[in-house]
């Protein structure tokens, strides 16, 4: 077939433009993308408010993503009430999944070298700073990152989409996230505390107290609590022994596989309430996990362990205040091996799919603890319920 000059240059026209056009981030085509988008952004202490930004075109190296939901964390409800982390204003919201509907061309895998493309579902985890001794030096310690960042957890700034209490979030280079289109919305709106209650299950074992015949004492059911008490069942320990204050709660501790439920309420101070955890653990618990963020609370569980137990503190993501032991009896004494827990690594993610996965096999209805679902427009209604203990898990759902 003969071209002629004006054809040829059409032709070479036209493959140029297609070349041009494959390295510009691909954009699902069944997606519409707005030109603004809405984020609910907290301006001041216990005041969210919905704002408008341009959606900003996103590098070769980030991603878009449309959000489906976030879960409400004690975290964000901290920094609702009085900006401990000093953020304000900023975009709350760490517990979030959505679709990709926008990728740069350098992005091919997730953090587990799962392909990555338009449409598929996703979590994110921590940006590490990849700079700090942590970093380079001790991987296995990610968690512990000394400028590592969180969605949610940054202050407002050119990107507006920086927390998942929005409608989109921009995934920026570096950054760690998952691909987990299997799950339905609800398991992926557990997977980040799953995996904050993961990392410290991986560091009660690093004791070696943890066994198939242990006793172990889970005090404060609150979402990380009754959480935690799953993941211990899903390890085949079957005296698991709940403590709290809220009778809801502990019913719903037994659904997470709790044997026992030990209400604090129902004893007339801490001596009484050491008998009972003791009578229902007889004679001590072999292992603890301290979840909540009372001080009080972290003193008293040292006197709920046996002698040559173990106790692993995971409530206390902030400042909370100062607590008392008695190092002879408490500690010493008793010669206990205490773990501290911090978020989480990039190998826990990976163990939380199969801990989801596991629960459900063995009939653990964790999706029920998503109580309350809020829209963008309801977060300050959200946290209010949160910090009030109306129900279990509140999340917000991108309707």
């Amino acid at each position: 077939m003969e071209v002629n000059q004006v054809q040829l240059e059409a032709i070479v026209k036209q493959v140029l433009s297609q070349m041009q056009g494959s390295t510009k981030p691909q954009t699902s085509s069944s997606t519409s993308i707005p030109g603004k988008a809405k984020v609910a952004m907290l301006t001041g202490t216990k005041k969210i408010e919905v704002k408008e930004f341009d959606l900003p075109e996103i590098n070769d190296d980030e991603i878009l993503v449309k959000i489906e939901g976030c879960g409400v964390c004690g975290t964000d409800v901290h920094e609702y009430k009085g900006d401990p982390f000093g953020l304000i204003p900023v975009v709350l919201g760490h517990e979030g999944t959505g679709e990709i509907i926008k990728i740069g061309k350098n992005v091919k895998k997730d953090s587990t070298g799962k392909p990555v493309g338009l449409g598929d579902k996703i979590v994110t985890s921590i940006v590490f700073c990849h700079d700090c001794d942590v970093c380079n030096i001790n991987t296995e310690k990610q968690n512990l990152c000394e400028s590592g960042l969180i969605y949610g957890l940054i202050p407002d700034d050119q990107y507006h989409f920086n927390g998942w209490f929005g409608e989109y979030i921009i995934l920026r280079k570096g950054s760690s996230f998952f691909k987990v289109s299997d799950m339905s919305l609800d398991l992926r709106l557990l997977i980040e505390p799953s995996a904050v209650v993961v990392h410290a299950v991986e560091r009660a074992k690093s004791t070696n107290l943890l066994r198939f015949s242990s006793k172990v004492v889970v005090q404060g059911c609150g979402p990380i609590g009754l959480l935690l008490i799953a993941v211990v069942r899903t390890l085949g320990i079957q005296n698991i022994i709940a403590v709290d204050g809220d009778a809801n709660r502990l019913e719903m501790a037994k659904k997470m596989g709790a044997t026992k439920v030990v209400n604090f309420r129902d004893y007339n101070g801490l001596d009484e309430l050491v008998k009972a955890v003791h009578k229902a653990t007889d004679g001590g618990a072999d292992f603890g996990f301290q979840c909540t963020g009372v001080p009080s609370a972290a003193s008293n569980i040292f006197k709920f362990i046996r002698r040559g137990g173990g106790l692993c503190e995971v409530g206390f993501f902030v400042d909370n205040g100062d607590t008392t032991i008695n190092p002879h009896y408490d500690f010493c004494n008793k010669e206990i091996t205490l773990v501290g827990s911090w978020t989480y690594t990039l190998k826990d993610y990976v163990t939380t799919f199969d801990f989801l996965r596991r629960a459900s096999e063995i009939g653990l209805p964790v999706e029920e603890l998503i109580t309350h679902r809020f829209g963008l427009d309801e977060l300050n209604q959200a946290m209010e319920v949160n910090m009030k203990q109306e129900g279990i898990k509140v999340v917000y759902i991108n309707k």
